[in-house]
């Protein structure tokens, strides 16, 4: 399917004439269903994608980064009249381009070096074989320049954040310095195998991870035991799950008590398991009692779940005491916390086994803190970081002194892995040359190369090995969960701490698995060098075609968060990389983030961001390649609105776009969830994109006043709206996908002015947007159906509560319908006077579309979602198939889909989440829906699971 959501592009000046811009891709049409379907599929490919290299947050899929780069550098079939003279002949040329992207963005198309080709020889004809360089002065997680360095072309990224910088020479830089080398390890130099792109680095990889894995062994292995099972034989521990304990502050009691978040440690049917605590005398604790913990099972699960909530405080096991939050932050805060062992978790026959505690087990525990953990301080913001309140000040405080233990042998064995990588590389006849810092190729390079990935498979299994990592008890998921499961550092109160050598769930061998394997898929074979730099993206000046996915105001701390990464690579890689490692922390003087705490106040933080953002583009204006219009992504969350519903982020980045000679010349959603996901008030994930692309804009431009700007609105935005509706957007996006084409019209003018005479501001154009937005979503009830219309203007009223029947006759007759009618169609009903809207869930199950006499969009809408929730995509599909072969033509799917956002709206506006959360649920799902009612087998439910950890791989 194609979506137009894009505006023509403006023409350029240069040297005071104009020159004629061919038009891109971008910024006339996309299939933007493909893309949004393999974006969102992404998220479920764990084995090999670029992103289980290492963390980074808020990262853009590949796939829609694939595809706004092939559409940024094509030519759309309308710059060329001579070849596509009709359009017809565009329309074909165009579906043809579409397929390419079509078959680019599917992830397992990814190493087809036919299609590569195909797509590289398209960007060679529309760039007269001359491609610019794709530059990213945000380069982040490094989707951007891997997706330009895959397309053939040459990538600069650049970024302020250290960590950031190594992921992207991870990713770009060190794969095609050693492609095609056979690897140097002894057991990998039999000359049998042949190595292709980076294969024989990945395989030197896993042979010196191993190496390190059994050095590891040999010297802390005595510190985890295997298990004792109930049938006398042994088994090796996945994980001991503890818990944070305080005394009770009850002076009749005084027990140390558990602080238990789940007893649940499986919930696997036929398997299930859970902690049962009992309090039991012992003369060697304080209070003479303590708590005893044994495992559960079965269904019924245990009879208390869990002692501890973030919110309310404790309950005591012992003595039933209430015990607020603020003692047990105070008794953490004095260094009185203490941890307790609730469970063992063994390794099975394809399954987890659950042991209670053993005295041996937490005795091995009891090690002593090295003598050098790393070092530095959590910031201390409590939006992203709960443990400073409760003590955890340090990092090192995040681990116990056995995760700290484990920790620091692996971090000091890469630089001896890399030392004994050299001195079998110089074995094979290789010289030692230059340090991979120094640009070096040769075996000293490569060396530091091995010990750049085994470094990151160190700090990836941080991620894993940290006493604030839960344990999962998903029915399919039985593992440690890793720290970062959102944008921040939680307080955790019961913990899984993991057996990093056992192979499995959070285990070293599990980390150096999954850096290999997606090395060993990265394009290095044939791709042009790419450069990575540490730099403030407002210093960067380079001739070449900016694509950037930029902060996002305030939402993610990127240098508070990477601090956690960045303190283990620095001691296991500061030799290697000693300028990118030299300082404590990551710098965050610098970083294009609006954190009030580190400015002082919110207009401080503002106004740093603005600036910051100005002189970027700015920069970017003057060394402009004008043959190609610049792309940038911008991801928000819903609750960024404000006072009229304007954002402030997307505020901020428009002025800096708009304020420093951009014109907006096409924007796009990209969708990253899956279908099935809930996306509403209360759920504000960066689920949306909006890809932006922008062009200089003229010296010339014109000025218009603030009517002449509305005219315009009016005239072009409820065209682009509807384009949005039918393509790939959400409901719960609508308001902030709508800014694009709004903006579109505001930032060709060179300015607007007010009728006060000043200049209009971002914020006061978007405000008009949404007034705009509301217009049109308010003037599309007219192409409704009587009984819909007035369905609408009653749930705007009352919603699905009651109301007075003589107030519902007045404003049926008025509609042209009437409240009996209604009735006997199930649309309502009137009892006693008074009248109620019948929600999805009160629609009966064996309604038959085709054999209703009259039917309406409402009601069609309505049974699409009780279908949708019950049976999934394949019988709403099928329900859609069949009300739209309505001989009488009743309902128009895209008249169901408009309605879904209308009443989106109105339900968002009056604060009903639930109600909300089902309309923009069925739009969401609605390019599944279309699919499956074309469809004669059955596709995916809306229920699929998109639950995934990084585990045995």
């Amino acid at each position: 399917m194609r979506s137009d959501t894009a505006t023509s592009t403006a023409p350029a000046t240069e040297g005071g004439t104009q020159t004629v811009q061919k038009r891109k891709l971008i910024e006339v049409a996309l299939p933007l269903e493909a893309i949004n379907r393999e974006s969102a599929r992404e998220k479920s490919i764990r084995h090999g994608h670029p992103s289980t290299l290492h963390l980074w947050w808020a990262r853009r899929p590949l796939a829609a980064a694939r595809a706004v780069l092939f559409a940024q550098l094509v030519d759309d079939p309308s710059s060329h009249p001579n070849r596509f003279p009709t359009e017809e002949d565009q329309r074909r040329e165009r579906e043809r381009l579409h397929g390419i992207i079509e078959r680019l963005v599917v992830w397992e198309n990814v190493r087809d070096e036919k299609l590569l080709a195909e797509a590289k020889a398209e960007i060679m004809a529309s760039t007269d074989n001359n491609p610019p360089p794709i530059l990213d002065p945000f380069a982040g997680g490094g989707t951007i320049p891997l997706e330009a360095q895959r397309l053939g072309l040459e990538a600069h990224a650049s970024d302020l954040n250290p960590v950031a910088v190594l992921i992207n020479k991870a990713l770009i830089e060190i794969p095609p310095k050693f492609s095609g080398q056979q690897p140097v390890h002894p057991s990998l130099r039999d000359g049998l195998v042949s190595y292709a792109g980076a294969e024989g680095l990945a395989a030197d990889v896993r042979a010196y991870g191993q190496w390190m894995r059994d050095e590891a062994e040999k010297r802390i292995g005595h510190l985890y035991p295997k298990a004792d099972l109930p049938d006398g034989s042994k088994a090796t521990v996945i994980a001991w799950i503890w818990a944070r304990t305080v005394t009770c502050p009850n002076p009749a009691c005084g027990i140390e008590m558990p602080l238990v978040r789940s007893s649940w440690l499986g919930k696997k049917k036929g398997k299930e398991a859970y902690v049962v605590p009992s309090v039991v005398g012992d003369a060697s604790h304080p209070s003479g009692l303590r708590v005893k913990f044994d495992i559960g099972h079965g269904p019924s699960g245990p009879s208390t779940d869990g002692t501890m909530s973030g919110r309310t405080g404790a309950v005591c096991a012992a003595c039933g005491t209430s015990v607020p939050v603020s003692y047990i932050r105070s008794e953490f805060m004095d260094g009185r916390g203490g941890q307790a062992l609730l469970a063992t978790v063994a390794e099975g026959d394809r399954q987890r086994i659950y042991c209670a505690p053993d005295a041996a087990h937490v005795e091995a525990s009891m090690v002593s803190r090295p003598d050098s953990p790393v070092s530095g301080a959590l910031a201390e913001n409590p939006r992203w970081f709960s443990p400073p309140a409760y003590g955890l000040t340090e990092f090192s405080d995040l681990f116990t002194n056995r995760q700290l233990v484990a920790l620091t042998t692996f971090s000091d064995l890469v630089m001896e892995a890399r030392d004994r990588a050299l001195q079998d590389a110089l074995a094979t006849g290789r010289s030692e040359g230059a340090r991979l810092s120094d640009a070096g190729t040769d075996a000293a390079a490569y060396a530091d190369a091995i010990a750049t990935y085994l470094g990151i498979a160190v700090s990836r299994m941080t991620d894993y090995q940290s006493s604030v990592a839960a344990w999962s008890n998903h029915p399919k998921n039985e593992v440690i969960v890793h720290v970062f499961g959102r944008q921040a550092i939680p307080m955790t109160w019961d913990f899984a701490e993991g057996h990093p050598l056992s192979g499995k769930s959070g285990s070293f061998m599990i980390m150096v698995r999954a850096v290999a394997n997606a090395l060993d898929r990265l394009p290095s074979s044939g791709a042009l060098a790419a450069s990575v730099r540490q730099a403030d993206a407002s210093s960067v000046l380079a001739k070449g075609l900016l694509s950037t996915d930029p902060p996002y105001y305030d939402n993610i701390g990127y240098s508070d968060l990477s601090d956690y990464f960045y303190v283990w690579l620095r001691r296991s890689l500061r030799e290697v990389y000693p300028q990118l490692l030299s300082t404590v922390l990551v710098p965050k003087h610098e970083e294009l983030v609006a954190n009030p705490y580190r400015h002082g106040d919110k207009s401080s933080a503002r106004s740093f961001f603005e600036e910051g953002f100005r002189r970027v583009f700015m920069r970017a204006r003057v060394s402009a390649d004008e043959r190609f219009p610049i792309t940038v992504y911008y991801a928000f969350k819903q609750s960024e609105s404000g006072l009229d519903g304007v954002s402030t982020g997307w505020e901020t980045l428009l002025e800096g776009m708009v304020g420093s000679g951009w014109c907006i010349t096409a924007t796009w959603p990209v969708r990253t969830e899956l279908s099935g996901r809930l996306i509403g008030n209360q759920t504000n994930a960066l689920a949306s994109s909006i890809v932006l692309a922008l062009r200089p804009r003229p010296d010339a431009a014109p000025n218009t006043d603030r009517r002449g700007f509305i005219a315009a609105l009016q005239a072009e935005l409820p065209d682009a709206l509807r384009n949005l509706q039918q393509g790939a957007v959400a409901p719960v996006d609508l308001p902030q996908a709508a800014i694009g084409p709004g903006m579109a019209v505001f930032s060709r003018y060179a300015s607007v002015v007010e009728p006060d005479g000043t200049p209009m501001t971002v914020r006061s154009a978007l405000a008009r947007i949404n007034e705009i937005l509301d217009q049109v979503l308010s003037e599309q009830e007219g192409d409704f159906d009587a009984t819909t219309r007035f369905a609408i203007a009653w749930y705007r009223q009352h919603g699905y509560g009651t109301g007075v029947f003589g107030d519902a006759d007045n404003l049926a007759r008025a509609r042209n319908t009437s409240v009996e009618t209604m009735d006997r169609d199930e649309i309502l009903t009137s009892r006693a006077g008074k009248v109620t809207l019948l929600k999805p869930s009160d629609l009966k199950d064996d309604y038959d579309v085709l054999a209703d006499a009259h039917t309406s969009a409402w009601e069609a809408l309505h049974h699409l979602i009780r279908t949708l929730d019950s049976g999934g995509i394949t019988a709403a599909g099928q329900f859609l198939a069949d009300a739209t072969s309505r001989d009488d033509g009743a309902v128009e799917a895209d008249l169901v889909k408009e309605l879904a956002f209308l009443l989106f709206s109105i339900a968002e506006k009056n604060g009903w989440t639930k109600d909300a959360l089902a309309f923009n649920t069925l739009a969401t799902s609605w390019p599944d829906i279309l699919d499956a009612s074309r469809a004669d087998r059955p596709t995916s439910s809306t229920s699929q699971s998109t639950f995934t950890f990084d585990d045995e791989e």
